[in-house]
């Protein structure tokens, strides 16, 4: 009867520890690579525009700021406010 119980248990655990959500990645910069009339493909996991470029540089392709980014939520950084001269 234990041996049960403690089957059962670890089975209970395991199915918990399993049903976290998957969530795909979401990065602002999107290398896009191009293979002539194939169309080429894109890699969306980039998180600066520097570090995307090492990567393109080297395939002789480009990088461009990914149409669904969505940045995680909460506070902003603070932007600079222009002051003109007195």
């Amino acid at each position: 009867m234990k041996l049960l119980l403690l089957l059962l248990g670890g089975i209970c655990l395991s199915i918990v520890g399993m049903a976290q959500r998957a969530e795909a990645q979401n990065y602002p910069w999107c290398a896009l690579y191009d293979s002539g009339s194939d169309g080429g493909g894109t890699n969306c996991g980039f998180t600066s525009f520097e570090q995307c470029m090492a990567t393109a540089r080297g395939l002789g392709s480009n990088c461009q700021l990914n149409p669904q980014y969505q940045p995680p939520p909460g506070p902003r950084p603070a932007t600079r406010v222009q002051r003109g001269n007195h």
